[in-house]
């Protein structure tokens, strides 16, 4: 039988979500998900395992191999069976879904022994995305945050990027994941809407390379919009954060810490229910392992 392949995709944070305005902004971060794809000679039968995860739906990767499958004109030709694993924790604003595409879609087409540009790779997990019903906007801007690295600002309706700058050295990311999970699916569209002014301030902001007072004010904006707490990204900023708000639709909130600062703003984080992530900012490709 034919191919397999690894592959890995780092994790991403919203600067801007896009859902407001159709154009949104994300930076890499080095939590990471990997696929592991083995072509079978089931036709059209894809088998998927999140591992790290097991409940959770496998229907985003299932659609994502089929996307790239129809891309080659092989889906009479192969099944596949997929494991995937991550550290991302899934339906907390996290940008798991973002992660676990590029990485199905990069190993996919790995396993077929063919190459494919890399905006070609995060579009078709875009796509795949929209299939799976697990995104509003596409995500296309988390998506090129995961697999480039670096902040990127994006038009998500035309996916097309817009910038891409690197990010400096010294910060560390800290995530509060709240228990609950959140789908974006199930988000109120309308409500995140309604504050499209608000965030058009902060995507000027990203634009003009302001990104850490971009995500907060993002942040504060659409965590009002959802009725959800806006203190915890109060606290870590008054504890010493460069940038806190809302990660995604939540329910994580992202705080950008000097290392210095690192203990006070996790002392903060820990006043609320949940547990706290580190990473560090990333700036490496997905690639084939």
């Amino acid at each position: 039988m034919t191919g397999k392949a690894t592959a890995i995709a780092h994790g991403a944070a919203t600067i801007v979500n896009a859902i407001a305005l159709g154009k949104g902004a994300a930076f890499g971060v080095d939590l990471w998900t990997k696929a592991e794809v083995k072509l079978t000679d089931e036709l059209g039968i894809i088998k998927a395992e999140i591992t790290s995860d097991p409940k959770e739906s496998t229907l985003l990767i299932e659609k994502t191999v089929s996307r790239v499958l129809q891309r080659f004109s092989l889906e009479k030709s192969f099944g596949a069976k997929v494991k995937t694993k991550s550290n991302i924790p899934i339906a907390r604003g996290l940008k798991s879904s973002s992660a676990a595409a590029n990485a199905v879609a990069l190993a996919t087409t790995a396993a077929l022994g063919k190459t494919l540009d890399d905006i070609e790779i995060v579009k078709m997990g875009v796509e795949a995305a929209f299939d799976a019903n697990v995104t509003v906007t596409g995500a296309f801007d988390d998506a090129c945050a995961s697999y480039f690295g670096g902040a990127v600002i994006t038009d998500n309706l035309n996916r097309e990027i817009i910038k891409q700058f690197p990010l400096p050295q010294n910060l560390t990311v800290l995530f509060h994941v709240p228990p609950e999970k959140a789908y974006t699916a199930d988000s109120n569209v309308n409500r995140l809407q309604s504050v499209k002014p608000l965030v058009e301030i902060a995507f000027e902001k990203a634009l003009e390379g302001k990104v850490w007072e971009a995500l907060t004010l993002n942040g504060l904006v659409y965590a009002s919009a959802s009725n959800l707490n806006t203190s915890i990204a109060i606290d870590a900023l008054t504890a010493g954060a460069v940038a806190a708000g809302l990660c995604g639709k939540g329910p994580a909130v992202t705080a950008v810490v000097p290392n210095d600062k690192i203990d006070s703003v996790k002392a903060a984080l820990q006043r609320y229910e949940g547990e706290i992530l580190q990473a560090h900012l990333n700036r490496e490709k997905a690639k084939v392992l």
